[in-house]
């Protein structure tokens, strides 16, 4: 995948259960992309957040400290 690509995938089991997984998204982005997905599908009963959710605000800590 081209790193300025951006996907959702669903993720239905078998048994019913959804998974909302962004992909390409860094930082809050992805919650916000998802956004609508997650409330169609109902009450959410975990979040899993990947290294890119923080890769953000590690960028911003690092930008703060080089102006600073």
């Amino acid at each position: 995948m081209n790193a300025s690509q951006k996907r959702i995938e669903i993720i239905v089991s078998a048994t019913g259960e959804s998974t909302v997984q962004t992909l390409g998204f860094s930082g809050n982005t992805c919650r916000s992309a998802s956004q609508f997905l997650e409330a169609a599908l109902g009450r959410k009963s975990a979040e899993k957040l990947t290294p890119e959710f923080h890769q953000c605000g590690i960028e911003q800590q690092q930008n703060l400290k080089q102006e600073g």
